[in-house]
């Protein structure tokens, strides 16, 4: 077995863009998704290393010093990052020649012979579902041999094997609890709307929903939930609870956790017995009578991606969602006492002046307690992509998704909409939210009811107006 570094590089300042993270970017304020994509191979390759640049502030010198230390190193990249990341790539090879690199991520998974193609420190990309690759390349096999991979010969050749079969039984995979026990300080990972420290797992892979914006499932994870069995991910709950009592919250990051409402309401049950908190991804259509055996087994928080309050707009992007039903949910948790993280995008296809309007009205009448409001990101390999390179509605100048200071650009503009339009909409969301007189008394209400909270949100909105500062300059 090869001695395996993985690796998610240092690029921009507090950027998120981790194996983990579906919007890569610089954050309104500092937050950090596990790197569980690469967390999951990294514990199927023993002694290897996984190192976090970004959350850790770890810069290049001390990686390439590790570096020496191994024969692998397997990358992970987004969109954004990708230029800087190749620069890694390249400062790696400059410093050991013989170093095999790597890169992983949705960017070289629908892009593999550009991405091979952007330098020769590359020698391998690993479509797709990875984890599996990743291993036999670090066992040592024939580069020809390994199914999922696109590599380059001695003699410059690219070559693309098949692609690797999707992995259906989802309880081989190892738990990622003892890499992250063994390479990461939890403490350096937070999300404004988690309680801290949280930890997150996946509990499966794929999403049924289409929506043509959503970068996993349309470029890795595939449109078919494939899961792990509830006992298999009570056990890793169990035992993180043992490696890290510290844990406040525990975050499972499916796609859509309750695609399957009863294995979500299975998992709840065994959670209830363990006597833990938890959060996850929900889309905005689960009964009430699923929310409640949910709230009575630890859930606190579900993340929700409501995206629109037009009801067009949910139908172009292939949403699947009923503006009315999205209210009785939020009505029914807002009920129940389950409290949520609101997501929302803007410049979506069909979007107008008049479609924002009523995206900030819808969004205040169903009161997230927190909301996060995101650009429409056109990600190679995603119909959304497509869409824009059709009707012209991307250009080249916007094609990496962020500014140089990793912060997100409005990449799409439309006749009728301009980018700055796009772009000077999301402060103008987030002031019309947040500067409601009842929403300035539940956040000051709960700042007196916990020190810890006060502190918290104290620094979260010193970072928050420095973000609009910086977004001003981009502007």
């Amino acid at each position: 077995m090869m001695k395996t570094l993985f690796l998610h590089p240092p690029s921009f300042d507090g950027f998120d863009g981790g194996a983990g993270s579906r919007y890569q970017a610089r954050r309104e304020i500092r937050s950090f998704w596990y790197p569980t994509w690469l967390a999951q191979p990294a514990a199927l390759v023993p002694e290897s290393r996984l190192i976090d640049a970004p959350p850790s502030r770890t810069r290049l010198p001390e990686v390439l010093r590790a570096a020496k230390n191994y024969e692998l190193c397997v990358i992970h990249t987004s969109t954004p990052s990708f230029a800087a990341d190749v620069q890694v790539a390249e400062s790696l090879k400059s410093v050991k020649p013989d170093l095999r690199i790597g890169f992983v991520g949705a960017k070289v998974a629908v892009q593999p012979e550009e991405s091979l193609k952007a330098s020769e420190a590359i020698d391998f990309v690993a479509r797709n579902e990875f984890d599996f690759t990743i291993k036999e390349v670090a066992e040592g096999r024939a580069f020809s041999e390994i199914d999922g991979l696109s590599w380059r010969g001695a003699d410059g050749r690219i070559a693309h094997n098949p692609d690797r079969a999707v992995l259906e039984d989802m309880d081989q995979l190892p738990f990622v609890t003892e890499v992250y026990k063994r390479d990461l300080t939890i403490e350096n990972y937070f999300i404004g709307y988690l309680l801290h420290p949280y930890l997150s797992l996946y509990t499966g892979r794929g999403c049924k929903s289409r929506c043509t914006f959503c970068l996993w499932p349309q470029t890795v994870g595939g449109h078919r939930y494939r899961v792990r069995s509830p006992g298999h991910v009570a056990e890793e709950i169990r035992l993180a609870k043992s490696c890290f009592p510290q844990v406040r919250e525990f975050f499972f990051d499916d796609d859509t956790f309750t695609d399957n409402l009863p294995r979500a309401e299975a998992i709840a049950r065994e959670l209830g017995r363990l006597g833990v908190t938890w959060s996850c991804n929900a889309k905005a259509n689960v009964p009430r009578e699923t929310l409640k055996v949910l709230k009575d087994n630890g859930l606190r928080l579900l993340l929700v991606g409501y995206e629109s309050g037009n009801q067009q707009i949910l139908h172009n992007i292939k949403k699947g969602m009923r503006i009315e039903v999205a209210k009785r949910f939020t009505r029914d948790c807002h009920d129940l006492g389950i409290r949520i993280h609101g997501t929302f995008i803007l410049g979506l296809p069909g979007e107008t002046k008049e479609t924002i309007e009523e995206t900030i009205r819808f969004a205040t009448e169903i009161n997230p307690h927190t909301l996060q409001v995101s650009l429409a990101a056109p990600y190679p390999g995603t119909f959304l992509h497509r869409q824009a390179l059709e009707n012209g509605w991307l250009d080249a100048a916007h094609a990496e998704l962020v500014d140089e200071q990793g912060i997100q650009i409005a990449p799409l503009s439309y006749d009728h909409l301009s980018h700055t339009e796009i772009f000077e909409s999301v402060e103008t969301f987030y002031k019309r939210f947040y500067f409601r007189a009842p929403k300035i008394a539940a956040i000051v209400g709960e700042m007196v009811r916990s020190p810890e909270m006060m502190v918290r949100r104290l620094r979260e909105g010193v970072e928050f107006f420095h973000f609009l500062r910086e977004r001003h300059k981009t502007a």
